[in-house]
């Protein structure tokens, strides 16, 4: 192989990592030189998924068969995410986060999180019928940006994202609990109870 062909091999291995930690726009705007990407979004829903029983299996069970499970899980939401066209924000031990609306608009923000909310739900007893499903889905204003220098990340704060993490660790097992706002958004799509 040419010194050249190397080069843009490597380069393509570059640009697939960056992509695996960051949405698409977002790199590129980091590539181009911008140092300080901090967005303020008026519009998104985000999404916090918990597996309340996983910490207990962990004692179970080895430490492989513990990443193979949680490996198995996530790959499956996020095989779900791409359909929708959505990238995860993050995930945190067993909790998986992630976001419509940003970092481009979509008039469907709240609608599409539900729909992959339920996806969600229908596909973990597919893959290990003990596990459960906590969710919580806010719909709102973001901020969202990049910190950190050499190990950045993608992350999002406000009380939209504040209340969905709320949600999901008060929340029942097996449902999806939405803020007010995304209520009233959707209060004509799907059924809801007042809890």
């Amino acid at each position: 192989i040419k010194y050249q062909d190397k080069i843009k091999i490597e380069q393509k291995k570059s640009e697939n990592l960056l992509l695996n930690i960051l949405p698409s726009s977002t790199a590129s705007r980091l590539k181009s030189g911008e140092t300080l990407i901090a967005d303020d979004i008026e519009d998104a829903t985000v999404l916090f998924a918990d597996i309340p029983k996983f910490t207990s299996l962990s004692s179970r069970i080895t430490a492989k068969e513990l990443v193979m499970l949680l490996n198995n899980v996530f790959s499956k939401f996020d095989e779900i995410l791409s359909r929708y066209s959505l990238e995860k924000i993050k995930t945190i031990g067993d909790n998986y986060m992630i976001a419509s609306g940003i970092p481009y608009q979509n008039q469907m923000h709240a609608e599409t999180i539900v729909d992959i909310a339920l996806e969600m739900q229908e596909a973990l007893p597919k893959i290990d019928k003990t596990l459960s499903l906590k969710i919580g889905i806010s719909s709102g204003e973001i901020v969202a940006g990049v910190i950190g220098k050499r190990k950045f990340i993608y992350d999002l704060w406000g009380d939209t994202v504040n209340v969905a993490s709320r949600m999901e660790t008060y929340g029942k097992h097996d449902h999806i609990h939405v803020n007010e706002n995304t209520y009233i958004m959707l209060k004509d799509l799907y059924v809801f109870e007042k809890r």
